[in-house]
């Protein structure tokens, strides 16, 4: 979808740049409320150069932090209405498997918040998803909600209701320059544009320009090295596209955690990841070297060697995919400390695809001048001291 050329309106009632997941289902949301919306994205759309293409992400209930698991219930009912709103199917409830050490505070706080009181040992997981192989000490917790969300069609759908209500997407059209003021004045390479409100949802990109309004955010894009494994013998390991998806915690060979889901992409194949990644620049993301060291790989391996011993421990397909985090990988939802007229969305840190519906809903809320419907305290800039600097 290219950008039309430079019409004659310029003047909007909310600017949101980037229409990734996120910055959709913010203006998603403003379209609803019924404001004049104008949503930038720098790449031609469909494009695989951010945080939020691919077919598969994981939904789920449990969560460790209470903060999150108490937004879950909305975000489930908002992608329903999507799906209602669209007549697309975007979501298929497959089940999760949590691994980790019993007693884990992580795993365990995962329980509690799914209210649920059984624990699965190794032979009781076995029996229920032969391809999984719990060692020793180890247990499994189910959260029968979870599933596995398509990714590109909720995006596509997310867009779609927003250009119903009377959005305006323009993609192909990068952001040269943000000016502050009243009126926030926007410069893009094929036009410039105006409103009073302005909402920065732009994934890798975000630091960039919220230096320019003199905000050092630490924030770290990664790249992340996405893998599929094929089964050793085709259709033994019961983990086709009826298997549950799985995530780990508190295992000491993999800190950032590990998280596989069914196959679905590659008919035969698992998708199975590494919750981490290395540091990188979001313009150079694909220019590495084929022979740089991929640490990751060698830790997903050793993973698959023990615990899903029916898969190839060399993956028979790569892709990239961008993460941006912040130091805490809790997400930063708060307005510009000095231009107040300006919110960010950001460090989604590889768990906030799940949770956009309920995120655009608050910066959404945040934009307007609202209450927010949950308490933002882990989310504020503030969190960070120094940040913020003079403006260029």
């Amino acid at each position: 979808m290219a950008a039309p050329s430079q019409p004659q309106k310029s003047t909007y009632d909310v600017i949101v740049i980037g229409a990734g997941i996120q910055g959709s289902f913010t203006a998603y949301h403003l379209a609803q409320r019924h404001k004049d919306t104008l949503l930038l994205e720098q790449f031609l759309l469909p494009h695989s150069r951010g945080s939020s293409h691919g077919q598969s992400r994981i939904i789920r209930s449990a969560y460790p932090q209470q903060y999150y698991s108490c937004m879950m219930p909305e975000s489930f009912r908002l992608w329903q209405q999507l799906e209602a709103e669209t007549g697309t199917t975007l979501y298929r409830q497959t089940g999760l498997v949590l691994l980790g050490p019993a007693g884990d505070p992580e795993l365990e706080a995962c329980r509690r918040s799914l209210g649920v009181d059984e624990v699965l040992d190794a032979a009781a997981l076995a029996q229920r998803f032969p391809g999984f192989q719990l060692q020793a000490g180890q247990v499994a917790v189910l959260d029968s909600t979870a599933g596995v969300l398509f990714a590109d069609r909720a995006l596509r759908a997310v867009q779609e209701v927003f250009c119903q209500h009377g959005g305006t997407l323009r993609d192909g059209e990068k952001v040269l320059h943000i000016k502050p003021g009243a009126m926030v004045t926007v410069t893009t390479t094929a036009g410039v544009y105006q409103a009073p409100r302005l909402i920065i949802t732009a994934g890798a990109w975000t630091g960039a320009f919220v230096e320019q309004l003199g905000l050092c955010l630490p924030l770290q894009p990664l790249r992340i090295d996405v893998c599929y494994w094929r089964e050793k013998q085709p259709g033994s390991t019961g983990l086709g596209d009826v298997s549950p998806c799985f995530l780990t915690l508190g295992l000491s060979q993999a800190p950032h955690g590990i998280y596989g889901l069914p196959s679905i992409e590659y008919p035969g194949l698992m998708k199975v990841c590494h919750h981490h990644g290395s540091p990188t620049d979001p313009e150079k993301r694909d220019q590495a070297s084929s022979s740089a060291p991929r640490p990751d790989i060698a830790i997903l391996s050793s993973f698959i060697s023990s615990y899903l011993p029916r898969l190839e421990t060399q993956p028979a397909v790569m892709e990239t995919c961008l993460y941006t985090n912040s130091p805490d990988e809790d997400f930063i939802l708060d307005r510009h400390p000095k231009f107040s007229n300006i919110v960010i969305g950001a460090g989604f840190s590889g768990h906030g695809f799940k949770l956009a519906p309920v995120v655009g809903k608050l910066l959404c809320e945040l934009s307007l001048g609202e209450e927010p419907s949950y308490d933002m305290a882990h989310f504020a800039i503030t969190r960070f001291p120094g940040v913020l600097r003079a403006a260029q």
